[in-house]
């Protein structure tokens, strides 16, 4: 088992060329409350990850959870971090993948998937394929605000790490995501939470 990088909340190791992703102990949480959260979020993350790959979004598949251990063996992609591919793409490339993340995120949001932790770091590209990936924060909710929310934390990231190509990225983005059901109200929503974190 080969461990390929470590996580504030856990582990992700290579094993026959699957990825395990293994929620790991917090010594500073009373034992039973770290196992019940630990257990919970695993089981809740490969739930999503389920959720999303069925309306069609890319996502690692899952091939098993191990609840008593909290762990997740899912697909190892083997493809390119959108956040590189964006600092060296040309205008056409940018604006192809911008679109696709739109649609995915309006598909998430369709099925009210929540990611929570939006970022071109969390967001892979294989084959023309554009791929989400680490759906640790991630919730189920119905909620206008968590919608919003989520596209707040993407935009806030695409500001400050392609700050050049923003106005392109985010403009495509919105485009692609405009079948969002609730559409109007995510957008209104967005705009008063900016206000609200701008004047904290």
């Amino acid at each position: 088992m080969k461990l390929i990088a470590k996580g504030a909340e856990a582990n992700l190791y290579m094993v026959d060329g699957k990825l395990i992703k293994h929620r790991i102990k917090k010594k500073y949480r009373i034992k039973e409350l770290d196992q019940r959260l630990r257990r919970l979020r695993t089981k809740r993350e490969a739930k999503l990850l389920e959720n999303a790959k069925r309306v069609g979004v890319g996502v690692p598949r899952v091939f098993k959870t191990d609840l008593k251990n909290n762990k997740i063996f899912m697909e190892f992609i083997d493809g390119r971090l959108v956040k590189e591919i964006f600092e060296t793409a040309s205008e056409r490339e940018v604006t192809l993948i911008a679109r696709k993340i739109g649609e995915m995120i309006s598909r998430l949001h369709n099925s009210d998937i929540i990611h929570n932790d939006l970022t071109t770091s969390n967001i892979l590209s294989r084959d023309d394929e554009i791929l989400f990936i680490d759906f640790g924060l991630g919730t189920t909710s119905t909620r206008v605000e968590d919608k919003a929310m989520d596209l707040v934390v993407l935009k806030k990231s695409l500001m400050a790490a392609h700050t050049k190509k923003f106005d392109l990225i985010w403009k495509n983005i919105l485009g692609s995501y405009k079948n969002t059901k609730q559409l109007k109200e995510i957008l209104n929503r967005m705009e008063i939470i900016e206000k609200r974190v701008r004047y904290a």
